[in-house]
């Protein structure tokens, strides 16, 4: 399975709603709203990823989005 489909995954199975999307640098950003517990895991699991993916860094930015998503997408 792929980064983002994994983390949509992921996110889904706690309660996250937001959205993981490729960026032209190979990058993947991802927008994540949920509790601080959820949030906490979903952070920890991006570490790692799936099988076969290479993580080299996570940056977590706290954000205000204007509307909250209702579900997890991919992009």
């Amino acid at each position: 399975m792929f980064y983002r489909a994994s983390t949509r995954e992921q996110a889904e199975m706690l309660g996250i709603t937001g959205y993981a999307k490729n960026l032209p640098d190979r990058r993947v950003e991802v927008l994540a709203c949920g509790h601080e517990r959820a949030l906490e895991e979903l952070k920890s699991w991006l570490w790692q990823g799936p099988r076969h993916s290479e993580v080299v860094d996570v940056v977590c930015d706290a954000v205000n989005p204007e509307a909250l998503p209702q579900g997890f997408i991919t992009k």
